[in-house]
């Protein structure tokens, strides 16, 4: 525990994530049909990190070794665990919780938010928003590229801990909470179909082909993961942060609209994002303290 301590909060904290899947797929392995495979994923992705730890290398991506430590593996480590998900989730908990969402819900709105939505339904509009629902895989990796590129190494490391923290954090609550949100369990009281001029289905074939079915409505990583980024950009990069601003607002607003979540799922988003914060930036001024002590 010491050992892990003392690495730098980033990689502590995807070494514990990691050991905490394996244990679960060990210890669950009878219920999960895919156990073998899980626990294979889950131990290389492991090996890696330790082997990446292990290995000298700068901080801020500086070298080969250094880029594939803190951006290359981090992002392929972040997917393959989210891809795994379709094989753990709904086997280790069965029971979604839509229906109890969709209740909530009803109670703060008097009525279902994404057929209320449907009154500014307009194909143009669907386009934008679906564009915006897509700029949250690309605004973690941008401003971390940033932070790089101006070699702000210690901004870079706080900021990849936070992003990170975010994304295991909201995995757990898939873990949960599963729910398969709005455009499956409400698909049949919707008055119409969400279409696009031009852009929307093509993005949806997409994402529909590459996230399957995860279970992953609750709590909104999406909304989660850019308002953290959000938070790091005004801290870090205030010309990014008033960049994307409307751009994250956009994308916070279009998980309703495109179906994607409830707003009971966004409003655990923002907590979500409000517990990764203030969390991880007491742990890693903490870490940095002792870290500085020992030396």
């Amino acid at each position: 525990m010491k050992r892990l301590f003392l690495m730098r909060p980033a990689d502590s904290v995807t070494v514990l994530f990691l050991a905490f899947l394996l244990a679960v797929s060990l210890i669950f392995s009878r219920a999960l049909p895919h156990a073998y495979g899980l626990i294979l994923t889950y131990s290389l992705l492991l090996i890696v990190q330790i082997m990446l730890v292990r290995s000298p290398a700068p901080a801020g991506g500086n070298g080969v070794t250094g880029f594939v430590r803190n951006l290359i593996f981090p992002v392929v480590s972040v997917l393959i665990i989210f891809n795994s998900l379709e094989m753990l989730v709904h086997d280790l908990h069965p029971r979604d919780i839509d229906q109890a969402l969709i209740k909530l819900d009803y109670l703060i709105f008097n009525g279902y938010p994404t057929i209320i939505l449907e009154a500014l339904q307009r194909p143009l509009l669907t386009d934008v928003l679906q564009v915006a629902y897509s700029t949250y895989y690309f605004l973690p990796i941008s401003l971390g590229l940033l932070l790089m590129l101006r070699k702000r190494d210690g901004e870079f490391e706080r900021t990849l801990f936070l992003i990170l923290l975010c994304f295991y954090l909201s995995y757990i609550g898939y873990m949960l909470f599963p729910a398969l949100g709005p455009r499956y369990t409400m698909d049949h009281l919707q008055g119409s179909e969400l279409r696009g001029a031009f852009a929307a289905e093509p993005i949806q074939r997409v994402l529909n082909g590459l996230e399957g079915i995860k279970r992953d409505a609750f709590p909104s990583g999406h909304t989660a993961v850019s308002l953290v980024v959000s938070f790091l950009a005004f801290k870090y990069h205030r010309i990014f942060f008033y960049l994307t601003l409307p751009v994250i607002a956009l994308l916070i607003f279009s998980t309703v609209y495109c179906r994607y979540h409830y707003v009971v799922d966004v409003l655990g988003g923002f907590i979500l994002a409000a517990l990764t914060c203030m969390m991880g930036e007491r742990y890693y001024d903490y870490w940095e303290v002792r870290n500085d002590i020992s030396r």
